[in-house]
């Protein structure tokens, strides 16, 4: 069992290995993410939560459509005003489309601080404080911010 599993994690490597040193001649077509829009149903409340309470950067808004756009420094997310005064909320189980962005954090004691900072924000629920992901040695919580998009926070150690 335990030459299979060396096998199967050999494998895996040297897939990762090729994914992620792709030539200019693959049939690869893309290069990461450029940004990820949201649409929220709070403006003002989803757009404070990334910047007073993950410390993120407001890059510019757009007043027409309404929309905001933040940055980490990393990533970029649009955030862009629901047009209905009534906007449906996603059904994680029952809707398709986006189910969770899961956002990197550096370290163990910045996921517990920022796990501190969001828990008493307007708006965010928490849906689990910091807890061993899949059994560990990595880190997450889930939390939905002020327009209930749900997002992850994760810390793996490797």
């Amino acid at each position: 069992m335990k030459n299979y599993l060396t096998l199967i994690l050999s494998s895996l490597l040297i897939l990762s290995a090729n994914v992620l040193h792709a030539d200019e001649n693959s049939m690869q077509a893309t290069e990461g993410f450029d940004h990820i829009g949201l649409t929220v149903s709070q403006l003002e409340q989803s757009t404070a939560f990334f910047v007073n309470g993950l410390g993120w950067r407001l890059l510019g808004r757009n007043s027409d459509y309404p929309a905001a756009f933040v940055s980490d420094g990393h990533m970029m997310i649009a955030l862009w005003q629901a047009k209905t005064d009534k906007p449906v909320a996603f059904d994680r189980k029952n809707n398709v489309g986006l189910h969770h962005l899961a956002i990197r954090v550096s370290s163990f004691e910045q996921l517990d601080n920022l796990y501190q900072r969001i828990k008493t924000m307007p708006g965010v629920v928490i849906e689990f404080a910091p807890e061993p992901a899949y059994g560990g040695p990595a880190k997450h919580m889930m939390v939905r911010e002020p327009s209930g998009n749900r997002l992850e926070f994760k810390h793996s150690p490797n």
